[in-house]
């Protein structure tokens, strides 16, 4: 297990594969690029260090013996919600895709990667999680000091999707009740992109290139995961959904109700 050790300032990115070589050409290329690199050769040492220091992302490999990726990654999304990761596939693994996406992976990378394709969509991830922890630390602040209603600021951007609501300018999902609903910030982006265009549908090339941030193939269904996991948690019956409604044979619509 080998560590990088920039300054303190850098963002901390663990690495969890197998392959021991590419571990090192990881850790050698983005501490060279600015990160705090630790490594781990399974999921074990991974959740050890964990508990030690919480990285702002994790590169997962899928496929490792023991503990898999995905089981990895499960745990990772349950206990730290807002830490970003990125999981390792070889290219043909679509369904492993799917199901690492399903769970709330931020991207994926399909093996044998470009090195400055992969430090490309760590950034981004980490750029939106940053917005969005930014944006949340900053309320916090603001409720702390002052007893005005968060609703009482005026510059406030707020969509109705139902009974909750999308706060566009502090990239919050709100329910009822004015709690934080938990949303990733590429579920984040494809609600404000519903939010822009509402009863316009918007067929998958569309969403793919102005909410997902990365290539894909005509056979990549991620689109249709995010839009099942967006309806789990604004819908009042994800089963017949009425905000954000199935095109048949184009894509996706969101439909505000009557009282938004």
């Amino acid at each position: 297990m080998m560590q990088q050790t920039p300054s303190s300032a850098s963002p901390t990115l663990l690495v969890v594969d197998d392959e021991p070589e590419l571990c090192a050409l990881l850790a050698e290329y983005f501490g060279r690029h600015g990160f705090q690199v630790r490594t781990a050769p399974h999921a074990a040492a991974a959740r050890a260090l964990v508990a030690e220091e919480l990285p702002a992302l994790a590169l997962l490999d899928i496929h490792m013996p023991g503990e898999n990726g995905l089981s990895l990654a499960r745990w990772l999304r349950e206990t730290h919600p807002r830490m970003g990761l990125v999981m390792l596939t070889t290219a043909v693994d679509a369904v492993d895709r799917i199901v690492g996406l399903e769970l709330g992976a931020d991207d994926y990378v399909p093996k044998p990667f470009d090195m400055r394709e992969l430090l490309a969509r760590v950034r981004a991830v980490l750029r939106r999680a940053e917005i969005t922890t930014a944006a949340i630390a900053a309320v916090t602040t603001a409720a702390a000091s002052t007893p005005a209603p968060l609703a009482a600021t005026p510059t406030t951007r707020r969509v109705a999707f139902g009974d909750c609501l999308l706060d566009l300018d502090q990239r919050r999902l709100l329910n009822a009740t004015g709690a934080d609903i938990e949303i990733s910030a590429a579920e984040f982006d494809l609600l404000a992109l519903f939010a822009r265009h509402p009863h316009r549908p918007l067929d998958r090339n569309q969403i793919m290139e102005q909410a997902h941030n990365r290539g894909w193939d005509v056979f990549d269904r991620s689109i249709d995961l995010r839009i099942m996991r967006l309806r789990r948690k604004i819908e009042r019956n994800p089963d017949k959904p009425e905000l954000i409604k199935t095109v048949r044979n184009v894509g996706y619509v969101f439909t505000p109700t009557a009282s938004d």
